[in-house]
């Protein structure tokens, strides 16, 4: 059984979507964080930097959005969420799965917080450039990787959703109609649906 350590007031929403949409079986532990159940020393064992999401996978721990779903995403082929290793396209798909965390998320970051990294040193360069190739990466559309409906969907759609709600990112059309057509997903109305309740419970 997939076990996710989840709050859903947190990032780990991403991997609770991505469960919804391999239509695995799973369970959530819930993760109180206001009362810092994610800074136990029995959580801590768990993972180390005391933060969501943690996917447990029988004895297989696994942390960190982007290695969560490329987890999921393979070790589950029947959900067609990612290429094969040897197909054509799973270059691309392994770019924008990690261009999140490693590009997006640092960029939207410095915007935030209105600073300006050096973008000779930091792996992100110009919050305008990383803003500018996702733009062109959406542009073909509908997904990353044209008709293909991947896993690198779930990471980039959820996070431009996350940073066009905090108006981090300007409303470019591009971002737009992409979290629409995310947003329509029978998998992502399920996952917002579930968590909508646990709230209310």
């Amino acid at each position: 059984m997939l076990t996710l350590y989840h709050n859903p007031q947190s990032r780990s929403t991403v991997v609770h979507y991505m469960l919804h949409e391999l239509g695995e079986p799973f369970e959530i532990v819930p993760i109180d964080l206001k009362a810092g159940e994610h800074k136990t020393p029995e959580f801590l064992k768990i993972n180390p930097m005391g933060k969501i999401p943690v996917l447990r996978d029988g004895d297989t721990i696994v942390t960190e959005n982007p290695a969560i779903l490329t987890y999921l995403a393979d070790k589950y082929p029947s959900a067609g969420l990612a290429p094969a290793i040897d197909a054509p396209e799973r270059g691309a798909y392994l770019r924008w799965l990690f261009f999140y965390g490693s590009c997006f998320e640092p960029a939207c970051a410095d915007m935030f917080m209105k600073r300006e990294s050096p973008a000779s040193t930091v792996g992100w360069g110009k919050p305008a450039d990383v803003l500018d190739t996702l733009t062109g990466g959406l542009k073909p559309g509908p997904w990353l990787l044209g008709e293909r409906f991947s896993a690198a969907d779930v990471m980039v759609g959820s996070g431009v959703a996350y940073m066009l709600g905090f108006k981090v990112i300007p409303e470019r059309p591009e971002y737009l109609d992409y979290v629409a057509r995310l947003e329509a997903r029978p998998a992502h109305k399920a996952a917002v649906a579930a968590d909508a309740a646990r709230l209310s419970g």
